[in-house]
């Protein structure tokens, strides 16, 4: 069974964080700040798990999660 996945990026004309599912255009949480959306993401991508890309404000790629860790695919220190 694979993983939901979702970007965390920031929405120019809200300039709000916004969790996205892959595939859909409408957020499944919004946050104010990065810091808010980062302490906050094991909950909202909820128990079934997802692996989230987050993004910079440049929209390049920062990191890629995996919550919760124990459904991380790869075994790697990342």
């Amino acid at each position: 069974m694979s993983l939901d996945k979702y970007t965390l990026h920031k929405d120019g004309k809200s300039e709000k964080w916004r969790l996205e599912k892959e595939g859909s255009n409408r957020a499944k949480a919004q946050f104010d700040t990065k810091s808010e959306a980062l302490k906050s993401l094991r909950d909202t991508v909820g128990p079934s798990g997802g692996s989230v890309r987050i993004r910079k404000v440049d929209n390049t790629i920062q990191e890629e999660r995996t919550y919760p860790r124990s459904k991380d695919p790869k075994k790697s220190k990342g």
